[in-house]
């Protein structure tokens, strides 16, 4: 399979601050690629490198087959995390106008740009100017003016951010349809749920350093579930006789279920079979680790300094912390 960005050991710094450390990625074309890690953890650099818009102070990239994106810019299609929009130009002028310089045939394109505008319920602000639009609105047409052109290759800087349930799904579907189409498609986030709705493939990042980078199917394999929930029959059970089951290291309750963790060499079927017949259970399942999980368990046992705290990390993950600009 042909690749359609391929790093090799790229570096930037910004003064002392080292943003992308000796960074390797191999993107196969026609992949979802999903950059995960907290504000501030190097992503956006990345991905302004693979652009162009910045450039690697060591280290080769190379973008659809082109040493550099400007030589393929008419097959990329980008949204960059800092939204930006001509909000003088009213909503259809604009997006023809974008069409244009990517070098669509004037023949057609104000139906096309109709028939997107309908597709994610915006047809009636194409005579409005841009700027009368509210935020979410504005994020719509930007994702439209990335892919209005089916670009071979779709960037996508932090979408979600800012978006409500309705149009995050929206922008999921949009997504898979581009995938389909046979667009390779690379998007960051710190929301990392929805990283595994979307994703075949995961590279974590954290400190400007990859810390993982394989497909979801893999990560899952490799970080297999050490717990179960239970949810007794009874809610008033004693379950204190549970923590006596062989395999069985201890047990928690959140929310009315309970959590319970496995010793090491533990076959969770067992260990279902052993609560089952130890009391009359509504509920049995595996607890998976969630990405969020995983990565905090790869950066807790990198710590160097053993003072990263898992709750700085989950805090940073849901966005809870700003960075400096010039860290992302």
């Amino acid at each position: 399979m042909s690749s359609a960005i391929v790093l090799e050991g790229v570096t930037k710094t910004f003064g002392r601050k080292v943003a992308v450390n000796d960074l390797d990625l191999d993107v196969p074309a026609g992949a979802i690629y999903g950059f995960i890690g907290p504000n501030g953890a190097g992503k956006t650099t990345a991905i302004r490198m693979i652009m162009s818009i910045i450039f690697a102070d060591s280290g080769d990239i190379s973008v659809l087959g082109n040493a550099s994106a400007l030589e393929a810019k008419d097959r990329i299609g980008y949204l960059p995390e800092e939204r930006g929009i001509y909000k003088k130009m009213r909503v259809g002028s604009y997006l023809q106008y974008i069409g244009a310089l990517k070098g669509l045939p004037s023949s057609g394109l104000r139906e096309k740009v109709r028939h997107w505008l309908s597709r994610v319920g915006l047809a009636e602000v194409e005579r409005k100017k841009c700027e009368e639009l509210s935020k979410g609105m504005q994020q719509k047409v930007q994702l439209l003016a990335s892919i209005l052109h089916e670009p071979d290759l779709l960037i996508l800087d932090e979408p979600f951010s800012g978006l409500d349930p309705v149009n995050m799904r929206m922008l999921r579907e949009l997504i898979v349809e581009q995938n389909r189409r046979g667009a390779t498609i690379i998007f960051s986030t710190h929301v990392m749920p929805q990283a595994e709705q979307l994703c075949d493939h995961i590279v974590m990042i954290n400190e400007g350093q990859k810390v993982l980078d394989d497909t979801l199917a893999s990560i899952r394999a490799q970080y297999d579930p050490r717990s179960l929930l239970f949810e007794p029959l009874d809610p008033e059970a004693d379950i204190t006789r549970l923590r006596s089951l062989s395999g069985i290291c201890d047990v928690t309750r959140a929310n009315g279920v309970y959590e319970i963790s496995l010793e090491e060499g533990t076959e969770p079927s067992r260990a279902m079979a052993l609560l089952a017949a130890a009391m009359p259970a509504a509920r049995i399942e595996l607890h998976r680790p969630s990405l969020e999980d995983i990565f905090i368990q790869i950066v807790m046992s990198s710590s160097e300094s053993g003072q990263t705290r898992a709750a700085d990390l989950r805090a940073a993950l849901r966005g809870h912390e700003s960075m400096p600009e010039e860290s992302r």
